[in-house]
């Protein structure tokens, strides 16, 4: 995490004493994410669990989008053999995840836009989640033929309980923040332009608490679910390879595509 270490492509990082703010940062797709995101997502996290500079990391998305999730579009275009690349994406994204469950201090989310996929499945594996009031949460798996991800199949039952995420894991509902907020989801919905002038302030002010009590507090807190969490990511990440290779995926996938070409 030295001052002097190379910016992630669609990663935007920036330090504010012992806090790291990481900005998904690719507007042109709406901060959609391929392998190498993913991978620098779990690298950034893994780097500052290891950094005693850093008590706190933010999550963020630039412009008016959190992320619209996996960049499918990147996966169909990459050359090679179709079996290397599901291979390849899986473990990239099992680590990322892995990366989430085991960071140690305290991981925020503000969720400044749409969190679609991916982006909201992780976003919730965080400690403290703070959303915009335009916001939502959409994880659209079935609609591609897919599978639940991000250790969701897990999360969002306990979350939320059983019924609203069968609803959002099996029947694609669009979460608004406020409903997140009335399910316990997130902890506070704000409006956009608050961020800057009401929660940021808040939020340096976390990286002057003392971290070996929130490294304490946080272990008990997860004691109950790390594994679980860490089963989950393994069994959905199975689950999701086995998903892919199915027709049905496949002609869901390239249905999808076919919609947004004509944009």
């Amino acid at each position: 995490m030295a001052s002097g270490t190379q910016q992630p492509v669609h990663l935007k990082l920036d330090r504010f004493g012992t806090v790291l703010r990481v900005t998904l940062n690719n507007p042109r797709k709406k901060n959609a994410l391929n392998k190498q995101a993913y991978q620098d997502i779990g690298n950034v996290l893994n780097a500052a669990n290891q950094d005693n500079t850093v008590n706190v990391v933010v999550l963020t998305g630039s412009g008016d989008f959190y992320s619209s999730g996996n960049d499918i579009s990147s996966i169909v275009a990459e050359e090679g053999p179709v079996d290397e690349k599901l291979a390849q994406g899986n473990t990239i994204l099992r680590d990322m995840v892995r990366a989430f469950i085991a960071f140690d201090k305290l991981l925020i989310a503000i969720v400044n836009g749409p969190a679609i996929g991916i982006a909201a499945t992780t976003a919730l594996l965080c400690d403290v989640v703070y959303m915009v009031d335009t916001a939502y949460f959409y994880t659209p798996f079935t609609n591609l033929g897919l599978c639940a991800e991000g250790c969701s199949s897990y999360t969002f039952p306990l979350l939320m309980g059983r019924s609203k995420a069968s609803e959002m894991l099996l029947l694609n509902h669009r979460m608004t923040a406020q409903e997140a907020l009335r399910f316990g989801v997130v902890a506070d919905v704000i409006k956009y332009d608050e961020i800057s002038s009401k929660l940021w302030p808040r939020v340096l002010e976390y990286g002057a608490l003392p971290i070996g009590s929130i490294m304490t507090s946080k272990r008990l807190i997860n004691r109950f679910h790390r594994e679980q969490l860490f089963e989950a990511n393994e069994n959905e990440t199975k689950a999701l390879s086995a998903r892919w290779q199915t027709e049905e995926a496949v002609s869901a996938v390239m249905s999808f595509m076919m919609k947004k070409s004509k944009m």
